[in-house]
C-alpha cells in the first residue's frame, strides 16, 4: 500500500497554505487547508481506511512557549499532537481533494461527526485552545501546523493510512472521539498501513 500527495512530497517541506499559522510571532493565521492524498495498493479485503495526522515533536509543556525573549530548546521533551482523525472511509475511496475537508482557520472549532470521506473526529487544537475566550472550542476534522515560533526542533507530521477489515469502528456517530480513542478502536483490525512524512516549522532560523 503506498500513501502520496501532490501536496508535498515524503520528507519535504509542507508548504504553508496546509498550516494553521504562518512563520514568526507575528505570522497569523495561514489558509489551513488539508493536502491531497490518493493511495493505492490497499488488500483485497479492505472493508474500510482510517486517516490520522500527528506530529511527536510538540513540546510535552508549555513553559516559555511563544514567549519572547524564550527558547523552546531542541532537547525538550516531546509529546504527540494529533491533527486529523478520519475513519470509516468507505473501501472504494482513493483519494481526498486539497481543500475538501478543510479550508481556513474556524475558531472555536469545525464540527466533528459524519463528512463525504467518512467519519472526523477531534484533534489536539480541542486542548490547546482549552480556557482561551476567543478561541476555546471542539475542534473537529484537519487542522494543520502551527509549531511554536521560538522551537528550535523542526517539527514531523505523519500521515498514517491504515487500511482495515472493517467498516465501521463503532466509534460515536457525532465525532465525540480522539486519536487515542480511534487507535485503540482500530487495534486488531489493521490488514495494511502506511505513512506520509512532511515537515514544517514557524522558525525562520530553523528553516
Amino acid at each position: 500500500m503506498n500513501l502520496t500527495s501532490s501536496s508535498f512530497d515524503d520528507g519535504q517541506p509542507i508548504p504553508p497554505r496546509y498550516a494553521f499559522c504562518n512563520a514568526g510571532a507575528n505570522g497569523g493565521f495561514s489558509a489551513n487547508k488539508n493536502p491531497h492524498l490518493h493511495w493505492v495498493g490497499d488488500p483485497v479485503s479492505t472493508r474500510s481506511f482510517a486517516i490520522i495526522c500527528h506530529d511527536p515533536d510538540v513540546p510535552a509543556y508549555g513553559d516559555g512557549v511563544n514567549t519572547p525573549g524564550e527558547t523552546v530548546e531542541h532537547d525538550r521533551e516531546r509529546a504527540d499532537f494529533y491533527h486529523w482523525v478520519l475513519v470509516n472511509i468507505p473501501s472504494d475511496v482513493s483519494e481526498i481533494p486539497e481543500g475538501a475537508l478543510s479550508d481556513g482557520v474556524t475558531a472555536r472549532g469545525k464540527a466533528t461527526g459524519p463528512c463525504e470521506f467518512g467519519l472526523q473526529g477531534i484533534n489536539s487544537y480541542t486542548d490547546w485552545f482549552a480556557g482561551d475566550d476567543d478561541m476555546g472550542g471542539t475542534y473537529g476534522g484537519y487542522d494543520g501546523p502551527c509549531p511554536p515560533w521560538n522551537d528550535e526542533r523542526l517539527h514531523h507530521y505523519h500521515f498514517t493510512l491504515y487500511a482495515l477489515d472493517t467498516d465501521d469502528l463503532g466509534l460515536d456517530a457525532s465525532g465525540d472521539f480522539t486519536a487515542a480513542d480511534a487507535l485503540d478502536a482500530i487495534e486488531g483490525h489493521v490488514l495494511a498501513e502506511t505513512s506520509l512524512m512532511g515537515t514544517y516549522t514557524t522558525n525562520p532560523d530553523v528553516r
